[in-house]
């Protein structure tokens, strides 16, 4: 019984999302809630993207949520993401499905054999794993009354003085854009 309970100690917390409201890094806009949580610590990361530490690798992942307390459906397909620095220079998401060429991983290591060298075995790019792509924001539209959550990967380091610039949302019906979204990251 007591070997049981050490390996369920040793087993990470699974990985949850809180409420939009519940976050400390948030902005409300025409009943629309948008929040933010940087995922720069390693308890944070083990927990998300199990042995895969995006951080070691340059990409700052943020987890957004967004809640739309509307009632109608929001378009999310054309929304952009960017990170303001406090040089005001700013830094698009890159997409998920990108983030495991971002760090090549080299030619593989030649082996000598009896006819000359021969490659070896190719290592494989730690980014090119299914916690990046499968934890990614993915929604294209919000429902009513819905929320919808992922993460958003930035090749900057996010600082204290880091702004989240969202814009490009719409009203499913009317397509009117909602507001500018500037979400401070301290």
């Amino acid at each position: 019984m007591s070997i049981a309970a050490a390996f369920a100690a040793d087993k990470p917390a699974p990985f949850k999302v809180g409420p939009a409201a519940s976050y400390d890094h948030r902005q409300t806009n025409a009943q629309v809630t948008i929040a933010a949580d940087p995922y720069l610590a390693d308890d944070k990361q083990k927990v998300a993207f199990g042995k895969v530490r995006p951080t070691d690798w340059g990409i700052s992942p943020l987890l957004v949520v967004i809640q739309n307390d509307t009632n109608g459906a929001i378009r999310l397909d054309r929304m952009k993401m960017e990170i303001s620095g406090p040089d005001r220079k700013t830094v698009e998401a890159t997409p998920a499905r990108e983030a495991r060429y971002l760090n090549p991983v080299g030619r593989p290591p030649l082996i000598p054999g009896p006819v000359g060298p021969v490659p070896g075995r190719m290592k494989k790019n730690p980014l090119d794993a299914w916690e990046i792509e499968g934890r990614a924001f993915a929604a294209q539209m919000l429902p009513a009354g819905q929320s919808a959550y992922g993460f958003f990967y930035f090749q900057t380091g996010l600082h204290g003085d880091s702004t989240l610039l969202v814009s490009g949302m719409q009203e499913a019906a009317s397509g009117k854009e909602l507001l500018f979204f500037e979400i401070p990251l301290r």
